[in-house]
Formats: structure tokens, sequence, C-alpha cells
């Protein structure tokens, strides 16, 4: 059985950064794909950032580039995402997600079988 269990959520101003972590269990850690997704009020639930297998390629949505990092510390059964300049948008709750690394595609939500309980993140203007 998989577990993940999501931290750092918050209320910040817009320009603020948080880091968000995910400490995952029951798994080989370091052998799945590991994502960050990501549910406004009303809205789909959408890919924000992933980091793949061992190789640990990242891959990004187009609004969060340049301002949020994805990063895992196989040690600690942990993944990160360090969120800089933060918008009104990125207002959401936060989820991590894992799969093994050769199913199904990383974008995909309905590729990963394993979630989190979401951490919520706000954003003032």
């Amino acid at each position: 059985q998989v577990q993940l269990v999501e931290s750092g959520g918050g209320l910040v101003q817009a320009g603020d950064s948080l880091r968000l972590s995910c400490v995952a269990s029951g798994q080989i850690f370091s052998a799945y794909d590991m994502g960050w997704f990501r549910q406004a009020p009303g809205k789909e639930r959408e890919f924000v950032a992933v980091i793949r297998g061992t190789a640990g390629i990242t891959d990004y949505t187009d609004s969060v580039k340049g301002r949020f990092t994805i990063s895992r510390d196989n040690a600690k059964n942990t993944l990160y995402l360090q969120m800089n300049s933060l918008k009104p948008e990125d207002t959401a709750v936060y989820y991590c997600a894992t799969k093994r690394f050769t199913f199904g595609h990383w974008i995909r939500r309905e590729d990963y079988p394993y979630w989190g309980q979401g951490t919520q993140v706000t954003v003032s203007s």
C-alpha cells in the first residue's frame, strides 16, 4: 500500500514563496514518477510538475516554469515543490501523486493511482 502525505501549504501574499513536502511510504521511491497537481475551486485538477524515475528528469506546466522547482530526496522518501513568486492564480489545493515510471503519461492525472490528501495554498493579492 502506497501512502502520500503532503504538508507546507498556507496563506501567503503575492510574490512570496512556499515549499511543499510530500512524504511517501510503501513503495520503491526512486523508480517511480512523482508529480504535483493542483485543483482550484470549480476547476479540474491539473498537472503542475513531475520528477521522473531514477534519472530525475523534470517537467513543468508552462504557467509555473521559472517559478516552481520540483525535487526529490530519495533517502528521505520525500518530494518537494519550491514555489517562488507566487501569484493569486496559484491558489489551489496541491496534491502529490505517484505512479510507476513505465505506466501511462506523466501529465495525465488519470494515470496516477496513488494520491495524497492535498494541502491548501492561498495567495492573496
